[in-house]
């Protein structure tokens, strides 16, 4: 082995000392200078604040007190002509000072006292609107921003903030806005060496939440949870400006890698919660409850997406889920969501649906095992090709015993009872014990092709959903940004009637789903026992219910002897059943609107062979409205009728079939005697006029109850605005939109009054 020459060892050592003499000279230097640079500092900052964001910031005073400590007092930052935003007696920062020597700033030990941060909302006014405001004269380019770095710096600036130890007093947190106020006051907090504990007083004494866990911030090692002294970490503010009742025991959050290479970011966390409870008009009208869940949720940002990456696991009492969600910003719009469970115990999965969510299903016992896999992409340059797949597939799944709801009594007589605008109506007996009841045998051929054909032309091949309808539906529905067309089989809207209350949550209408997939996939019904069911059941106009009342109303005979033209009629009220008389005429033939209708029911019918084929528009001409029904009818109708035919009226708030829009219908024309004379004989012109009379007050009461409904329906809206990312102004401008909106309404049918 060669020794290393003495000469260049001597070499070496000049060098080194050489540089600690030139590294003490510059720290002394700094270190004398270190008053100088700290004020300079602080007068740069505060005239940045000034013109980039017209902050006023004061700072009583600023001092080393060690090698890397400064000390601050009496701190205040105020907007401009806006509330005080923040204040602290005192606030001591160090930093660690080997990063520093690499540029990067870690703090090591903070400690406050005395801290107010006060975020004021008032009549649109607030104090931190600063955050959301562009830089004055800024100049610079708006190049494209690389997500993954810009993720990754934004992560480590934060999280080199967070101190290796802290010691705070009395830091007060207060939100205050037009109706509600919040206090946070943190009266201790420590983290030392890493290990985090706090007390948090809510609204003065109204509850105690703590912070407790692991916190190496830097070393990007995260385990923190939150929970209350004796009861459940709630929000009263939450439910008060939301309508959301949200409440928990203990919330837990973990972050545990933070990776970025190739271009991409990859976030490693969880987030779990015990005995979540949430409750929403627009989820349920129950509470629902979430014993255990929890996330293990992979992030991973790429330079121009964010996507939970397929690596994450959803925890859910007894069963486990790998969800997908990307949503790609650019050059084109582009989200795709995926979710598959693989295969699970059936019992599983029923055992693990949070309480309170389906109650039809609570109690009942399953074997066998499902999955479950969901492929969800679209292109928001080319929506007409989204794709959606959507698929429950079953392993020797059978029921093994019913729970609350005995899913099997279509099968045998039972009683229905409907409900309008939330209230229960007259209860029918859905069976032959009821006279009204008609076998599907005895219901003409020609309204069971007909309503087929209008609402599911496949019910006889599928499983209760017909995948390419929902999809076109979610096309429709983004297109229009609402929900304009529904999706709705046969089987749905008959599972819809029979078991599930009438109130538009999403937990009723994913339990809809659900057991429309049992029943179908279970065998539990026949085909032709669900459709004389769903014709026995369904509202056909006002208080009309079952096909038996419906054929003698309308047209005074059984529905047996139901002609082509008239079963194409009754199809088409069926997604707005309580039009249904408007569609006529005076003298009781169908109003010109529903032409078009006929031929496309008619033709569809044809090309399938149920049918044949007709030049004169199915039996249109021929459809005449029980004589009876007519005097209810009056020429004063043509504009309304006209406005109820375009209104939906289904709790879907869309229309589920093919749907008519109705045709203005021409002037009648004043006969020869009227134009000659100016009225009738006098004879004819009082029965005429009393006619007028009773129709006029008939309308008139119709009107009025449509008035009603209108109001019920605003109602709704405006306590239900959705408030997702919009400012308390906005949510003030959406609610006077919708009133003025049910005014213009409420005029224009009061303008229609006789």
């Amino acid at each position: 082995m060669r020794r290393i020459n003495p000469k260049y060892l001597r070499i070496a050592g000049v060098v080194v000392a050489v540089l600690v003499v030139i590294l003490l000279i510059g720290g002394y230097a700094a270190y004398s200078k270190r008053e100088v640079l700290l004020q300079k500092a602080i007068y740069k900052a505060k005239a940045k604040a000034k013109k980039d964001y017209n902050l006023d910031v004061k700072i009583g005073s600023a001092r080393f007190t060690g090698l890397a400590t400064v000390a601050f007092s009496d701190i205040s930052i105020v907007p401009y002509q806006r509330d005080s935003l923040l204040s602290i007696k005192r606030f001591d920062v160090s930093v660690k000072l080997f990063p520093l020597i690499f540029g990067t700033v870690k703090l090591s030990d903070v400690v406050l006292q005395d801290g107010h941060l006060n975020l004021t909302n008032i009549n649109g006014v607030k104090n931190f609107d600063f955050l959301f405001r562009k830089k004055k004269d800024s100049t610079q380019t708006h190049n494209k921003v690389d997500l993954a770095e810009l993720s990754d710096n934004l992560i480590n600036q934060v999280l080199y903030k967070i101190p290796e130890n802290l010691v705070l007093n009395n830091l007060l947190l207060t939100m205050q806005d037009d109706s509600t106020k919040l206090k946070l006051l943190a009266t201790a907090a420590k983290i030392d060496d890493g290990q985090l504990t706090s007390t948090i007083k809510l609204n003065d004494n109204e509850a105690t939440w703590h912070l407790a866990g692991k916190m190496h911030a830097s070393d990007k090692d995260i385990d923190v949870r939150m929970y209350a002294d004796g009861k459940k970490v709630e929000l009263p503010i939450i439910e008060k400006k939301f309508k959301l009742k949200l409440n928990f025991d203990t919330l837990t959050t973990k972050l545990t890698k933070v990776k970025n290479s190739d271009g991409e970011t990859k976030i490693y966390s969880s987030l779990g919660v015990k005995n979540l409870l949430i409750n929403h008009p627009a989820l349920s009208l129950n509470d629902i409850v979430i014993p255990n869940g929890a996330i293990d949720a992979n992030i991973f940002v790429g330079s121009n997406y964010v996507s939970l990456d397929s690596s994450s696991v959803i925890h859910l009492k007894k069963i486990t889920a790998n969800p997908y969600i990307k949503y790609t910003l650019n050059p084109v719009k582009i989200y795709e969501l995926k979710m598959h469970t693989g295969w699970l115990n059936a019992q599983d999965i029923f055992d693990s649906f949070p309480t309170g969510m389906f109650e039809s299903l609570e109690g009942m016992k399953v074997a066998g095992r499902l999955s479950y896999n969901l492929n969800f992409f679209m292109n928001s340059a080319h929506i007409d090709d989204l794709v959606f797949d959507s698929r429950l597939d079953k392993d020797n799944f059978r029921i093994v015993q019913f729970g609350k709801t005995d899913f099997n009594k279509l099968n045998k007589t039972f009683v229905y009872t409907p409900y309008e605008y939330g209230k229960p109506m007259s209860p029918h007996t859905i069976g032959p014990e009821n006279p009204e009841f008609t076998r599907l045998e005895d219901i003409s051929p020609n309204l069971r092709n007909a309503v087929m054909t209008a609402e599911d032309p496949s019910f006889y091949r599928n499983r209760g959903f017909v995948e390419e309808s929902i999809r076109k539906s979610i096309v429709t529905d983004i297109k229009t940004k609402k929900f304009s067309r529904g999706g709705s089989t046969i089987s749905m809207q008959l599972i819809k009637n029979s078991f599930l209350v009438r109130n538009k949550t999403l937990s009723r209408k994913i339990e809809e789903i659900l057991i429309v997939w049992i029943i179908e996939n279970t065998r539990l019904m026949s085909k032709n026992r669900m459709l004389e069911v769903y014709f026995n059941i369904i509202e056909w106009g006002r208080n009309i219910y079952g096909i038996g009342e419906a054929s003698k109303y309308y047209f005074g005979k059984s529905p047996s002897e139901l002609t082509l033209g008239e079963s194409i009629f009754l199809a088409s009220i069926v997604p707005n059943p309580k039009a249904g008389l408007y569609h006529f005429m005076p003298d009781g033939t169908l109003r010109p609107g529903l032409h078009g209708y006929f031929n496309l029911i008619g033709r569809l019918m044809a090309s399938k062979g149920l049918t044949e084929r007709d030049s004169n528009a199915y039996g249109f001409y021929n459809v005449r409205l029980r004589e009876g029904l007519r005097r209810g009818i009056a020429p004063a109708d043509t504009a309304i009728a006209d406005s109820l035919l375009a209104q939906p009226q289904n709790d879907e708030g869309a229309n589920v079939g093919v749907g008519v829009q109705a045709a203005p219908e021409e002037e009648k024309r004043p006969s020869f005697i009227q134009r000659l004379f100016g009225k009738k004989d006098t004879s004819a012109a009082a029965k005429a006029e009393e006619k007028i009379k009773e129709t006029n007050e008939m309308i008139k009461a119709r009107l009025k109850q449509d008035i009603e409904n209108l109001k019920a329906e605003y109602k709704e809206k405006i306590d239900n605005v959705d408030t997702a990312g919009k400012s308390k102004k906005e949510i003030r401008q959406e609610k006077r939109r919708l009133k003025q909106e049910q005014k213009d309404k409420e005029n224009m049918i009061k303008d229609r009054m006789p």
